[in-house]
């Protein structure tokens, strides 16, 4: 090759500087460049594809559209050429001999004088080539035009001073990069290291990509595609490759929108729950994609945290990225994408849920936790994830479960409370003394029995206009319907709530006959604004100082015939009636979960059936 073919260039001061940027400043992860270097060649065909649709003179057309790459540990050099477009002499001047060939000074007066760091302003500029020279010292490109007069040239820089063009003995069209990688970087000449790079930024790239002449990507974009298109191993095989999974999801959400934002989805409910196992708090799984290039496998505010079980592929167009593709400019962009996918795969749950309710139950049990967490605190999805709440009730079947909605719809004309009680098992719920009025009324009451239930049925306040109601509160206001039985005299029962109120002290807030009992005498209520036992049992295991005053109001049943014994005992034998009180208080705390010493309880008990004893 004769002398007078070399043509040598310097690069200005300005783009010395912006170089040493992109090299050193910009990109946080050295093996980008690999990602970048790969959407270059696929642009590069797919302008090449356009033109020959065009019916474009181009030079070898029947070339396949391919990426080849290929590693040499030993010459410690990474090879990776396309039959895209490729470049004339002009365009390797233009496009990789400047760096922004316009108004690059401008840039970086404009960053100085805002004080911001480059990196957060350079977005406009399309300088991924040169991200290859954080891992090489030397690249050498091989260029051929696609025009059929194309010339066969050679561009090649250390990256630091400047580039030299020559004419090279590749003939091919399209481009060919030699990277002579840095000691530092040889890790980028073993094929292992390469292929794992393809796998995860490149695998979805939408023409071949061949490693050392194996082809690397054989998993198709199928969220790109048509759904009708997709046979159900189709997306079996594509779950399970690109989530590394051995089972099959439970439900899958495949859909594509073009307006407010273009968006392609494709995402999974797995079949199991990777926190049930002991593994901690999983990371999200849903991969933000660009153009089927990955931008983020963990994007951090894409979704709300309660989603991170789903698995998945977003893949959207309008999504406007710094020039490293490693941010995302507009959060607020972002955060609309996150919504709309949100609804779906809440609608999603929704519509299988009523297709096959015994499928999502079993779905339910083990993915619970992460709905409830929704309704403690994805405000905007609050009401659409309360209908996918499951849970037993008083109407239902030992073992069987319903919905809020299922509730909502057996509400009683002018009913405008629903009601529920917390307790740690539908066996517990059904003995306890708060039910006895609701049941003899028909009233259907909800049984929480999860540790965190409370939490979110405050979190959720109300559904479907009706506020939820637990039946361990004080202040409810019921019928006569069910008060059945002579009952102490409105005198007397007043007289003994009296007696009772002086015996307790102030243990409880107040004394009053009642109506919500039927066969229990006595009853503990928790103010409206008062913890329940599971919610102090909870507080107190997340600190040991955590002190709850209890205070209950105490409501008897005037009908029991314990109490309209104590009515006649107070008169007429105090000593025992006192004893008896304080009894009954305690056993009103024992069923509410509120008795935090029992010493008292035991020894009064004991001293009770000596007395009793002939």
């Amino acid at each position: 090759m004769s002398e007078t073919t070399l043509e040598k260039h310097a690069f200005q001061a300005e783009i010395q500087q912006l170089l040493d940027l992109v090299v050193h400043s910009l990109y946080t992860d050295k093996e980008i460049f690999l990602r970048e270097l790969i959407s270059n060649a696929s642009d590069a065909m797919e302008k090449l594809r356009h033109l020959q649709a065009t019916s474009q003179d181009v030079h070898e057309p029947s070339a396949p559209l391919e990426i080849h790459i290929t590693t040499d540990e030993e010459g410690k050099t990474l090879t990776l050429s396309d039959r895209g477009i490729g470049m004339t002499r002009e365009e390797l001047v233009e496009n990789l001999g400047t760096i922004a060939h316009s108004g690059t000074k401008a840039f970086l007066k404009s960053a100085e004088e805002q004080g911001v760091a480059p990196a957060q302003l350079i977005g406009q500029f399309g300088v991924g080539f040169y991200s290859a020279f954080m891992v090489a010292d030397r690249v050498d490109v091989h260029a051929r035009s696609w025009q059929p007069d194309g010339a066969a040239l050679k561009w090649s820089s250390d990256g630091k001073t400047g580039y030299e063009i020559e004419e090279s003995d590749n003939a091919e069209r399209g481009v060919k990069i030699v990277m002579s990688l840095k000691e530092a970087h040889a890790e980028f000449a073993q094929e292992y290291r390469i292929k794992s790079l393809i796998e995860r930024y490149s695998n979805f790239v939408g023409f071949p990509i061949f490693l050392n002449g194996k082809r690397i990507n054989e998993v198709e974009a199928l969220w790109l595609k048509n759904k009708a298109d997709v046979t159900d191993e189709q997306y079996k095989a594509f779950y399970q490759f690109a989530f590394h999974a051995y089972d099959e999801p439970t439900y899958r959400l495949h859909f594509s929108v073009d307006a407010p934002l273009s968006i392609h989805a494709l995402l999974f409910a797995p079949r199991e729950n990777p926190e049930q196992r002991g593994f901690g708090k999983c990371e999200p799984g849903i991969s933000l994609y660009c153009k089927k290039i990955l931008i983020d496998s963990q994007p951090k505010g894409l979704l709300p945290d309660w989603m991170r079980f789903m698995k998945g592929v977003v893949d959207s167009a309008d999504i406007p990225l710094n020039i490293s593709r490693e941010t995302m400019q507009d959060s607020a962009l972002v955060k609309k994408i996150g919504s709309i996918i949100g609804k779906r795969v809440i609608k999603m749950l929704e519509k299988e849920a009523q297709a096959d309710p015994e499928k999502y139950r079993a779905f339910y049990q083990k993915f619970e936790r992460f709905i409830k967490e929704g309704v403690a605190t994805d405000y905007p999805n609050r009401d659409a994830l309360a209908r996918l709440l499951r849970f037993e009730s008083s109407l239902t079947e030992n073992g069987a479960v319903c919905g809020l909605v299922d509730v909502a719809a057996r509400l009683r004309d002018g009913q405008e409370s629903i009601y529920y009680l917390v307790g740690g098992s539908r066996e517990q719920i059904e003995s306890s003394p708060y039910l006895e009025a609701f049941k003899a009324r028909g009233l259907e009451v909800i049984y929480f029995i999860d540790a965190v239930d409370e939490y979110v049925v405050d979190s959720l306040g109300e559904f479907d206009g009706k506020k939820l109601v637990s039946i361990r509160h004080a202040g409810l206001d019921l019928d006569d319907a069910a008060a059945e039985g002579d009952a102490l005299s409105a005198e007397q029962t007043g007289e003994l709530c009296s007696f009772l109120q002086t015996e307790f002290g102030d243990r409880v807030t107040s004394v009053a006959g009642g109506k919500r009992l039927v066969d229990s005498p006595i009853i503990a209520l928790v103010p409206s604004d008062g913890l329940s036992p599971q919610m102090r049992q909870m507080m107190r295991a997340m600190d040991e100082n955590f002190k709850d005053e209890v205070k209950v109001e105490i409501e008897i049943n005037p009908r029991h015939p314990l109490i309209q014994k104590l009515a006649t005992a107070k008169d007429e034998n105090p000593d025992l009636a006192r004893m008896i009180s304080g009894q009954l208080l305690d056993n009103a705390l024992i069923a509410a979960g509120l008795l935090d010493d029992a010493r008292e309880t035991v020894k009064r008990m004991n001293a009770l059936m000596e007395k009793m004893m002939p």
